[in-house]
């Protein structure tokens, strides 16, 4: 069997003599939240079945923004670092915490490590993916740049 959307039928070739544009029909969907739909999604040719944009898979629950530190080791998988601050009452300071978090990507983007991406929750995709990429953060890209911690 065929890698195919399931959402076109590829066996229609024909309607009662009307000829049907060149061009192959694509699945694609606005995921909403104001993020808006690659380019790559509406034109290319891949099939992801966990894309949230040609796919059935929907963003929503929690929306977070962090750093690919590992990307290329797993298939369609990055590993996000999520800086943050936990504050200590009895010393009345902070101290720097961070957390890894799994998340798929599609191949709309071309993520690698150090990139700044945004991931959106949806439902668990595999035992440890429950997030997925909604957008890749290309400001100073390549640039050395001041980093939060």
């Amino acid at each position: 069997m065929f890698h195919k959307q399931p959402t076109i039928h590829v066996g229609k070739r024909r309607l009662l003599g009307i000829k049907l544009k060149q061009r192959q029909l694509r699945y694609y969907k606005k995921i909403g939240l104001g993020y808006k739909t690659p380019r790559e999604a509406i034109e290319g040719t891949y099939v992801d079945r966990k894309c949230p944009f040609t796919s059935d898979v929907s963003i929503r629950g929690r929306i977070l923004r962090g750093t690919v530190i590992s990307a290329g080791k797993m298939r369609r998988t990055v590993i996000v670092r999520r800086n943050y601050l936990h504050y200590i009452p009895k010393y009345k300071r902070y101290e720097k915490r961070h957390n890894h978090t799994a998340a798929h990507v599609s191949p709309a983007f071309e993520v690698r490590e150090g990139d700044k991406v945004v991931i959106g929750e949806c439902r668990p995709l595999s035992k440890t993916v429950r997030f997925n990429v909604i957008r890749l953060d290309t400001t100073n890209k390549g640039r050395k740049q001041f980093k939060s911690f």
